[in-house]
């Protein structure tokens, strides 16, 4: 296989370059992601499941070590959302880490505080949309109830409703074609209102009802939760409790070239630099970590989002376990000489939609992971903006590993653009630049990515780690 660079005469042609043992070890691992991604889906349960594959490696807390080395693996958790974990290095992390950077957060539907109501005979969930979503593509499929209710005496009940064959699912509703002309005459973005995006989830009186009796579908409903989950209404005031896609990843295609999914973004590169440092052979010569946060879909805000202390507190404690005399400005001087890779997705061209592609610097399917050198919007605003040292040498890495990849933007200028966790991690000083996986559908119930691509990003990441 020759890797480095696709032109743009060979971008949909680089699966050419595989041999069969290569198409052989790119399907295994899409096997493996695509077990992940059923896994994963909401940013809790990518978290546990991140630490359960992280502890067969034999990655253990940080908190029981007291002292580190060399080729010790380790991990620590931020309230079962965000992760980072690290293979300590031969040089001192206090000289710099390597570091990839991904989100397990994805677009969804969240249900209000008190979300049980009655409307017109019929029991539904009054919901809040949580990221950028076309409300429209919500509607008349399939979903999944996920989450976690925590009651004040700190039990904690765990729900993951829908993808089991034996599951009830749930719906949000449309009206038909025959009635929808006015609905027809509004835009996409205003045609279904946001206070509309309810979830069905019930239709029959409760048994001890009387025919007169008020809003007896949601005292049903409410009997049953209490009944089956032991959750009375009271309780969703301490639940997080997502609407999601239900439903398993699928290869896609008549040739299985691909893999449609809900939540590619950003799990498909979250996963991809997890089973990198998994991967990594021997003690690399620095510290290589991966960071898997919270909120980016929102801006990466809280205690959990890119936007918080918790990676340099992470880097901290493991300079703490490592040198004699541990002080503030080692942690600024390991943070300004890291290197990261902000490993998030990127949209790749549509033939459907020309009108909003810059056509020599789109992402391809089938020609790698793709470099965005910069995100923001406009002229630039809000994005981190990688120097050209920092790229070269990421392209002798790529190039020296066979790792096929690809560079461009987020579409045409004052059209696209967007942002990541890069101008988060930049405020350390350190060199970041975004590079992932192209998927088509972007924030869509289900994502479509590349096998190549997806195999080429975990590639990329490990390349980076071993250099």
């Amino acid at each position: 296989m020759s890797g480095g660079l696709t032109s743009l005469s060979n971008r949909k042609d680089a699966t050419r370059l595989l041999d069969a043992s290569q198409v052989e070890a790119m399907n295994a691992y899409c096997e493996v992601y695509k077990r992940y991604l059923g896994i994963a889906k909401t940013e809790r349960r990518a978290y546990a499941e991140a630490v359960r594959l992280l502890e067969a490696q034999g990655f253990k807390d940080l908190t029981t070590f007291e002292r580190l080395s060399p080729g010790d693996k380790v991990y620590r958790g931020y309230h079962g959302k965000t992760l980072f974990a690290a293979v300590i290095g031969q040089a001192p992390t206090a000289t710099g880490l390597r570091v990839v950077g991904g989100h397990t957060d994805a677009p969804r539907i969240d249900l209000k505080p008190v979300p049980v109501m009655e409307k017109g005979g019929l029991a539904f969930f009054d919901t809040h949309y949580y990221g950028g979503i076309k409300k429209f593509q919500w509607l008349t499929r399939p979903l999944a109830l996920y989450g976690v209710v925590v009651k004040p005496d700190g039990t904690r009940i765990e729900i993951a409703i829908g993808d089991k064959h034996e599951d009830p699912v749930f719906m949000i509703t449309d009206i038909l074609p025959h009635f929808g002309k006015e609905q027809a005459k509004k835009s996409v973005s205003d045609a279904i209102p946001a206070e509309d995006l309810d979830l069905l989830i019930g239709s029959t009186p409760c048994p001890d009802d009387g025919d007169d009796a008020k809003e007896s579908v949601k005292r049903h409903i409410l009997k049953l939760l209490e009944e089956t989950y032991g959750i009375t209404e009271d309780d969703f005031a301490s639940g997080e409790l997502e609407i999601v896609p239900a439903g398993l990843p699928r290869d896609l295609g008549f040739d299985r070239s691909m893999i449609l999914g809900y939540g590619h973004d950003d799990r498909i590169c979250a996963f991809a630099g997890l089973k990198a440092l998994m991967d990594l052979e021997g003690t690399p010569k620095q510290t290589c970590a991966v960071l898997l946060c919270d909120k980016e879909e929102i801006g990466s805000v809280g205690a959990t989002g890119m936007d918080s202390t918790f990676f340099a507190n992470s880097v901290a404690e493991l300079i703490e376990r490592q040198e004699p005399q541990p002080r503030d400005i080692l942690l600024r001087r390991a943070l300004e000489a890291s290197r990261m890779l902000s490993a998030d997705v990127c949209a790749a061209a549509d033939p459907h939609f020309p009108d909003a592609d810059s056509p020599n610097n789109m992402a391809c399917f089938n020609a790698g992971p793709c470099i965005i050198k910069y995100t923001g919007a406009g002229g630039k605003s809000g994005a981190n903006d990688a120097r050209a040292e920092y790229l070269a040498d990421l392209r002798r890495i790529f190039d020296a590993n066979n790792v096929i990849w690809q560079i461009g933007e987020l579409g045409k200028v004052e059209k696209g653009g967007g942002g990541t966790i890069a101008k988060y991690m930049s405020y350390y000083g350190m060199d970041v630049v975004d590079m992932g996986t192209p998927l088509l559908n972007m924030h869509a119930p289900s994502e479509a990515a590349s096998k190549l691509d997806t195999f080429m990003t975990y590639r990329a990441y490990l390349a980076f780690f071993a250099d």
